[in-house]
């Protein structure tokens, strides 16, 4: 999993129409009308993701974005393997400050959770799929919430229903040799 951030702009002019042989012209003017935040979760086995749009970027929306995971997309998992950063919010600990104790430790133990090293996030699969998202859906001037979240489920639909995975071609051995660092080394 992973996050984005994205700033809802408004037009303070109406773009010029559309002309053959023109491109499309938009006023270099505009309004800002605050920023929400996606949280993007990547199945690679299936290549489905989900994405959620919340108004802040908080222990708490991290929190319920986790439980919407473990209990909406995925009831029946016993286990889920959660690959993602090391940002301060994705941690157990933001679940205890969401939920009551219980539902917290309910939550957690169903998590095995994996952080990506260091300058290292491009190992997370998200992250891909957050750069197309960036890419294909989100490089575009938009205006609210209402629309994003439109823009963002028309997109995740679409992704979802082709199938499309991320071609990983990071093999153990390239990780040896990159992350060579990160790998004990047994003198013989």
């Amino acid at each position: 999993m992973d996050e984005i951030s994205k700033q809802l702009v408004g037009e303070v002019r109406l773009p010029l129409p559309v002309k053959p042989g023109h491109v499309a012209r938009y006023d270099a003017e505009y309004v800002r009308n605050g920023v929400r935040n996606l949280f993007l979760f990547y199945e690679p086995l299936v290549g489905d993701r989900t994405v959620r749009v919340t108004n802040r970027r908080t222990r708490v929306d991290w929190a319920h974005a986790i439980k919407d995971l473990v209990d909406v997309e995925y009831p029946e998992a016993e286990r889920m393997v959660l690959v993602m950063d090391q940002l301060n919010i994705h941690h157990p600990a933001s679940l205890y400050e969401a939920f009551a104790p219980a539902e917290a430790k309910r939550i957690a133990d169903k998590l095995e959770i994996h952080y990506t090293p260091k300058h290292g996030s491009w190992l997370n699969m998200a992250e891909i799929d957050l750069s197309v998202l960036s890419r294909q859906c989100l490089d575009q001037r938009i205006e609210d919430e209402a629309i994003l979240s439109e823009e963002v489920q028309a997109w995740e639909d679409h992704r979802n229903d082709q199938r499309v995975a991320v071609d990983w071609r990071f093999t153990t051995q390239d990780a040896r040799i990159k992350l060579k660092r990160l790998y004990p080394s047994v003198n013989e």
